[in-house]
């Protein structure tokens, strides 16, 4: 569904902890304290957009299976399993198997360490083993591991403790970032309108392998329609659009020009193409040549595709779909995605210059994005108005989603910043890229990875969360930097 249009299928997580039933009667106290831990953990993973299915403890193997099922009727999309202290590998391998969702491992202690003298100066032996087994959660990883690898089932593990361990609840809430993303790929609907730009043999993709490994539905548009759409524009409607345009991005053209009144009409006829497709994203290219009214629509998408994109409809000129799908990843993640390929290198300042033509992401320009009218749109037919944007200074993330001669689709990734500088003042997306690497030795290893020549570009470094991505995805990640 697109950012208007909230999806009624939620993201659920399921939370369950573990532990050993005989314990309960041997050691007073216990099972309330572990959950008393389990409470404070699923306080944590409650946000908004998100419900969290909270079992409980589970302690039998039979009560296991009802949680299985239990989570299945819930349609969980990933599962918390807490190892609060020691319990048998088969509490859970049925709760794993009926879900059939990746699982997450949390070995959390109560704190970063025991008090041993406190724990020492205790009583009785069975008062001792009762504490002990509050921090036992260690203990019963390796097994449910073992259980899981040889079951074949998904699994991921963070270890660390309950409060104020940054480092683990960061990697947590990557976790269900992670979840985030690869719930809304599943929901997606990816519109492609037109035909491949002819020849750019790095760029074409099997529709039914992306579905295959990010889900979703790719609907396939026609240019008429749209153009149909733009005809049935009103002209008070049009005229709204010249004043958000205006509103918002340093216009460069005459105060009564027809090209930025036919670009506004064509970018509330984009507006209703996506309300009437329920789109979360779009790819296009169409040389419109022999049919006035197409070429007219196409000639005039740019500004209407970079309002789109800023408001997390992704949209890749070029019939681009990989880099549609990466561009949508990263957007879910708050990171922007801007369309992106190589543009120079400069060697004096060991920098990259990067960006492209058509769409650019408003929301991540540096300073307000540039409209300018441009005789002509480079190795493609017609003429008309532009964007021109420099992405935000500060670090940055790129991801590609790339084809293997094997058949697979792969993550990859890399991390650099954005600098100031001079740029190209040609009307597209362009900015100056530095990477930890030499600008030669990051195009060498970015290239021996076989990627298209477009790619995604965000802001903020979040390889992390997309590595998590990947392994819930069951998709391979590399990362150049």
């Amino acid at each position: 569904m697109n950012a208007d249009a909230p999806s009624i299928h939620k993201l659920r997580i399921g939370f369950f902890g573990i532990g050993l039933k005989t314990y309960w009667a041997q050691y007073a106290g216990l099972k309330d304290r572990l959950l008393g831990y389990a409470r404070q953990i699923t306080e944590r993973l409650r946000r908004p957009g998100i419900d969290v299915v909270d079992l409980g403890l589970i302690d039998t193997p039979e009560g296991a299976i009802t949680a299985g099922h239990e989570f299945r009727k819930a349609d969980v999309d990933l599962l918390f399993l807490f190892a609060s202290t020691y319990a048998l590998s088969s509490t859970v391998l049925p709760v794993a198997r009926r879900a059939n969702v990746p699982i997450i491992i949390l070995n959390i202690a109560p704190a970063p360490a025991i008090d041993y003298d406190s724990f020492n100066r205790l009583p009785t032996r069975t008062q001792m083993t009762g504490e002990w087994l509050a921090w036992c959660g260690a203990c019963p990883t390796p097994e449910i591991a073992n259980a899981f690898k040889r079951c074949g089932i998904t699994f991921f593990q963070v270890n660390g403790f309950l409060q104020a361990d940054s480092t683990a609840w960061a990697e947590i809430d990557d976790w269900v970032e992670a979840a985030r993303v690869v719930h809304t790929m599943e929901h997606n609907r990816l519109g492609a309108m037109g035909n491949y730009y002819g020849g750019m043999l790095d760029v074409y993709s099997d529709f039914t392998q992306q579905c295959a490994y990010f889900g979703g539905h790719i609907e396939i548009l026609e240019v008429d329609e749209l153009a149909a759409l733009r005809r049935d524009v009103g002209e008070e409607e049009a005229q709204e659009r010249v004043a958000h345009i205006r509103s918002t991005m340093d216009v460069q053209v005459e105060p009564e020009s027809d090209e930025l009144l036919g670009a506004a009409r064509t970018s509330v006829a984009l507006d209703r193409l996506v309300e009437r497709h329920h789109l979360g994203s779009l790819v296009y290219y169409h040389k419109g040549s022999g049919v006035p009214e197409n070429e007219e629509v196409i000639r005039s998408l740019i500004l209407g595709t970079s309002l789109l994109t800023a408001r997390g409809i992704p949209v890749a000129g070029e019939y681009e779909i990989k880099n549609a799908q990466a561009m949508k990843i990263l957007d879910t993640l708050g990171a922007g995605g801007a369309f992106t390929e190589y543009y120079a290198v400069d060697y004096v300042e060991d920098v990259i210059l990067m960006g492209h033509d058509g769409p650019g992401h408003i929301a991540i320009a540096e300073g307000k994005v540039k409209v300018r009218p441009l005789d002509e749109f480079h190795g493609k037919v017609a003429h008309g108005l532009s964007v021109e944007m420099s992405v935000k200074c500060g670090p940055v993330t790129l991801l590609a989603v790339v084809q293997t001669r094997e058949g697979e689709l792969v993550l990859l990734t890399a991390e650099g910043e954005s600098v100031a500088g001079p740029i190209l003042q040609i009307g597209n997306t362009n900015s100056r890229y530095k990477f930890p690497l030499s600008a030669g030795d990051f195009m060498n290893q970015w290239n021996a990875h076989g990627p298209a020549h477009h790619w995604a570009l965000g802001v903020g470094h979040v390889t992390g969360k997309l590595q998590k991505v990947a392994g819930l995805l069951g998709m391979k990640w590399i990362r150049v930097c």
